[in-house]
């Protein structure tokens, strides 16, 4: 079974996104270094940024990391 935020995560790859989660001492984030695709911008904005910071980290940590 899937959560949701796996979920969102998936579908944001799945569009192209090209964030990356970074973690470090306990802080979730993520880095962007490419352009991505339209369709993974707008989806990120919608869907995920707009997430508390819990939830939103919740995602972030089924990105691939920067040590991938």
């Amino acid at each position: 079974m899937e959560t949701e935020a796996l979920e969102l995560a998936k579908e944001y790859r799945r569009l192209g996104g090209t964030r990356l989660a970074k973690m470090d001492d306990n802080i979730i984030d993520t880095r962007k270094w490419d352009d991505e695709p339209a369709a993974a911008a707008n989806y990120w904005a919608e869907n995920i940024a707009v997430l508390d910071d819990r939830k939103q980290a919740e995602v972030v940590s089924h990105l691939e990391t920067i040590n991938s």
